[in-house]
């Protein structure tokens, strides 16, 4: 039975996009392509870089909401790139997404606990991270 469209599928994780780009923000002002390749480090993304597309839709909304800043970077060769950085607006959010998470984690944790106890939990490959962003 496949599960591909069911949130057990781990789809909704994208979601999560939003504060793992501001949590790689909050390191330095990044470029937009060079962002995404390091939010592939995260195990969110399993090794894999999220959808680009998803990605700048994601950073557009948060420079809407007055989260990120972005400009034009001519200092090097080639194409201007636009380069990103949290505002200390987006500070305030991402210290307000880390509470959440942790209240997440603990949350999640507990339901794996009993889920397992129930007689789930058989393993399963990981989904891959194109679904995410």
């Amino acid at each position: 039975m496949a599960f591909d469209r069911c949130p057990c599928s781990g789809r909704t994780l994208g979601r999560l996009v939003q504060p793992a780009l501001m949590a790689i923000l909050a390191e330095g002002p990044i470029h937009g392509y060079r962002l995404a390749r390091r939010a592939a480090a995260m195990a969110l993304f399993h090794g894999e870089e999220p959808d680009l597309t998803g990605v700048y839709r994601v950073l557009r909304a948060m420079e809407r909401g007055g989260l990120v800043a972005a400009a034009w970077d001519v200092s090097q060769p080639g194409p201007a790139k636009r380069l990103y950085r949290l505002t200390p607006r987006g500070r305030a959010c991402l210290d307000e997404w880390v509470g959440t998470l942790q209240v997440y984690q603990r949350a999640i944790r507990d339901l794996v606990r009993t889920a397992q106890r129930a007689g789930g939990g058989r393993r399963r490959s990981p989904r891959r991270a194109s679904a995410l962003a």
